[in-house]
């Protein structure tokens, strides 16, 4: 049985970890991508909110993984697909962007890992 200190800091780790995860993942569809400058051009305020849900979820998870991160963009995309206001292709044009840049969030989780090992 672990103890409550143990449990305490794995906790911690997790969400620490999904949030460099969803910080990643933010960072580079604005700044980082090839096509940075024009998504900052056509972020609208929906997606931004679709984020902000995507970063939520994440931030509750111990573990993420590509099928895990991939899940949540799919659930908060699937949400804002059914909306009329919305365009449909906007919505999946958003969910391909922000699954393509699973790559460069899971360096991000290894560096993470890494600097906590040197600990």
């Amino acid at each position: 049985m672990k103890n409550k200190h143990n449990l305490g800091k794995e906790v911690l780790t997790g969400v620490a970890l999904a949030a460099v995860v969803a910080a990643a993942a933010g960072a580079y569809f604005l700044y980082g991508s090839k096509k940075a400058k024009q998504h900052r051009k056509q972020v609208k305020g929906w997606m931004l909110k679709a984020r902000g849900e995507v970063l939520e979820k994440l931030e509750k998870l111990k573990e993420v993984n590509e099928e895990i991160y991939q899940k949540v963009v799919n659930e908060v995309s699937n949400k804002y697909e059914a909306l009329k206001s919305i365009d449909k292709e906007d919505v999946m044009e958003f969910a391909k962007e922000l699954k393509s840049h699973w790559k460069s969030i899971a360096k991000e989780i290894a560096a993470f890992h890494k600097a906590k090992d040197k600990k």
